[in-house]
C-alpha cells in the first residue's frame, strides 16, 4: 500500500488522473463525431452552392442542395461517368494504392503526390431539370498550405462560371486573398482551352491583359498565385479533369 505524501503514490494519482481524463476525451470525440460529420457535410454543401451561385440569404441548405445538385463520380484516365459507390471518401481513395495512382514529378504540377481514380463533380440543374454548370473539385499546393477549392464550369466544358477556396494556411492579407471575392471576380467568362484544345487558362502579374484567357496574380503573393496557376494547369490538364472537359465540349458526354 502506497504512502499517501509518498512519491509512488502521487505518480498512482497522476496516473489516475491521466487515465481518467484519456476517458472522458476520449467519449467526447466518440459522442460529437457524429455532429462534426454533419457540420462538415454542410458546409460542402455550402460552397458547392456559393461557387453554383445558388447561396442565398435564409435558404435551406440541405433542400437547395438536394434540389439542384446532382453529384456523380467521373473516371479521370477515361473522361467518363462512372458507377455510383455509396459513401464514396475521396481523402481515402487517394490514399489507398487500389484507387490511386502516384504521380511522377513532371505531371505532379500541383504537387500533391497522388491523384484518385475517380473525382465526385456536381451537375448544378435548373428548376426544369437542365445542366446548367458543373461544380469541380480542385487542390494544389501553395506556399504554406495545401488549397481546397471549387470550380464551377459551364455545360461547353470550357468557360469558367466561377471559383472559391474554402480550405487553406496561406498568409492572412497576401495569399490569403485567393478567398477575395474581388480576386475570384477575376474568373467567370475566362476560357480554359483555345480553339486547338489547349490548356491555356493562367494566373500571372499582368495576366488580366489577356482577356480570354489570364487572371492577375496576386500583389506581393508571387508563391500562392503560382500554386493556384499549378493546380489549375493540373485539373484542367491530361492527369486531371481534361479528358471529362473533352468530352463535354466535343459532344460526346450526356449530361442527362
Amino acid at each position: 500500500m502506497f504512502k499517501k505524501d509518498s512519491f509512488a503514490g502521487t505518480i498512482l494519482v497522476i496516473l489516475l488522473i491521466s487515465l481518467v481524463c484519456s476517458i472522458i476525451v476520449a467519449g467526447s470525440a466518440v459522442s460529437l463525431k457524429p455532429a462534426q460529420e454533419k457540420q462538415k457535410l454542410l458546409d460542402k454543401q455550402k460552397n458547392i452552392l456559393s461557387v453554383a451561385g445558388l447561396l442565398k440569404p435564409g435558404i435551406n441548405i440541405n433542400e437547395v442542395y438536394a434540389k439542384n445538385i446532382e453529384p456523380r463520380l467521373v473516371d479521370l484516365n477515361s473522361g467518363e461517368y462512372a458507377p455510383e459507390q455509396a459513401g464514396f471518401d475521396a481523402a481515402a481513395a487517394v490514399k489507398n494504392p487500389q484507387t490511386s495512382i502516384a504521380l511522377p514529378a513532371e505531371d505532379d504540377l500541383a504537387k500533391i503526390r497522388r491523384r484518385a481514380n475517380l473525382a465526385e463533380v456536381y451537375l448544378v440543374k435548373n428548376d426544369q431539370g437542365h445542366v446548367d454548370k458543373i461544380v469541380l473539385p480542385i487542390y494544389g499546393s501553395g506556399l504554406w498550405s495545401v488549397m481546397y477549392g471549387f470550380v464551377a464550369v459551364q455545360p461547353d466544358g470550357n468557360t469558367i462560371d466561377g471559383i472559391t477556396y474554402y480550405q487553406h494556411g496561406e498568409t492572412p492579407g497576401l495569399g490569403g486573398e485567393i478567398e477575395n471575392p474581388s480576386w475570384q471576380a477575376q474568373f467567370p467568362g475566362k476560357k480554359i482551352y483555345d480553339a486547338q484544345g489547349q490548356e491555356t487558362l493562367f494566373v500571372a502579374k499582368g495576366g488580366s491583359a489577356n482577356k480570354e484567357h489570364g487572371i492577375d496574380a496576386l500583389s506581393g503573393a508571387t508563391l500562392t498565385a503560382n500554386g493556384v496557376d499549378a493546380s489549375f494547369k493540373f485539373w484542367f490538364g491530361k492527369n486531371g479533369f481534361g479528358p471529362f472537359l473533352e468530352k463535354l465540349r466535343t459532344g460526346v458526354l450526356n449530361n442527362g
